[in-house]
């Protein structure tokens, strides 16, 4: 598939600010008192994190 550069620049907006929304999600879920109560989320947050964080590695690529 061909993704003209204005794509690509948005797609990388994009994740940065989702990057962004998941990480204060962590601080929020980890600063709780009962933390262990969002430990599934917080897992799932650390996830999509990771899963992101690849996906700008490879829009970086191209």
């Amino acid at each position: 598939m061909e993704f003209s550069r204005d794509d690509l620049v948005e797609a990388k907006r994009q994740i940065d600010s989702t990057l962004h929304k998941l990480r204060e999600t962590i601080k929020t879920f980890e600063s709780k008192e009962n933390s262990d109560k969002y430990k599934s989320q917080i897992t799932l947050a650390k996830r999509r994190v990771e899963a992101f964080k690849i996906a700008n590695l490879l829009l970086k690529m191209n």
